[in-house]
């Protein structure tokens, strides 16, 4: 679909903030989702753009704790169901009606925008887990069924998916938060590529949008990355989840 001048330049930088706000915090769907629809992207394919166009981010968040990662090879079966759970996330989405799918989006993003605000809480409680330790990693196995379900979640709309994940693995397995939070990479990356992949095939990409999101995405990754220790996240975080429920709030008046 053609878009004027003005429309790629307000998702550009949407991307761009996307990106930092992704490198800083988490919950750059809250903005580049909303902003596709603002500029008369049906609600389905601008989901599905967005997911295409911000897939890179998570192999760069997995790139840099590939040590972390390889350090637990015996956990990455985990990244079977993750797949299998992007892959039934993103069928369910591409046989969504668009109606459904319109009628759904303020409560996603609502629900986006509350797990984005539990994540600072999530984190200081499996610390205090970790801390009193006295666990085994034998419940390890019964992990695939939320980490499937988590991504089913991923695949058909994604934003906050990292909050889940980080709370199924930090549930269901004994470790540190560290080693936890890099797991929780992969498996988000995993899930994401699996429903970017089959969305290629989908004919609901906006290709121009696409091409100019992941660029501006990329750039602001590296802003955002520069910015690290000049912002707290907790701010930035508070800051997106205000934006995340005000624009809920829109979807609903909207109808």
């Amino acid at each position: 679909m053609p878009f004027e001048p003005l429309h790629l330049i307000l998702i550009a930088l949407a991307a761009v903030a996307a990106g930092a706000i992704n490198a800083l915090a988490g919950g750059g769907t809250l903005i580049t989702f909303p902003a596709l629809t603002a500029i008369g992207v049906p609600a389905v394919a601008a989901n599905v753009t967005n997911t295409v166009a911000l897939s890179p981010g998570y192999l760069g968040a997995t790139l840099a704790q590939k040590a972390d990662i390889l350090d637990q090879r015996r956990r990455l079966w985990l990244l079977v169901p993750a797949a299998l759970g992007g892959l039934t996330g993103g069928l369910l989405l591409l046989n969504t009606s668009e109606k459904l799918f319109r009628d759904l989006v303020p409560f996603l993003i609502l629900l986006a925008s509350l797990l984005l605000a539990i994540q600072e809480p999530l984190r200081h409680r499996l610390v205090a887990r970790n801390e009193r330790a006295g666990r085994t990693g034998q419940n390890e196995r019964w992990a695939a069924v939320p980490v499937f379900l988590a991504a089913i979640y991923g695949g058909y709309f994604g934003a906050g998916l990292s909050v889940i994940i980080l709370a199924v693995l930090g549930l269901m397995l004994d470790d540190s938060l560290t080693r936890l939070n890099a797991l929780k990479q992969a498996v988000a990356f995993v899930t994401n590529i699996t429903a970017a992949t089959l969305f290629l095939f989908s004919g609901q990409v906006v290709w121009s949008a696409a091409a100019v999101m992941a660029v501006g995405a990329l750039i602001g990754g590296v802003l955002g990355g520069r910015l690290a220790g000049h912002i707290q996240p907790s701010t930035l975080r508070r800051v997106v989840v205000i934006i995340g429920i005000a624009i809920a709030v829109v979807y609903f008046i909207r109808g």
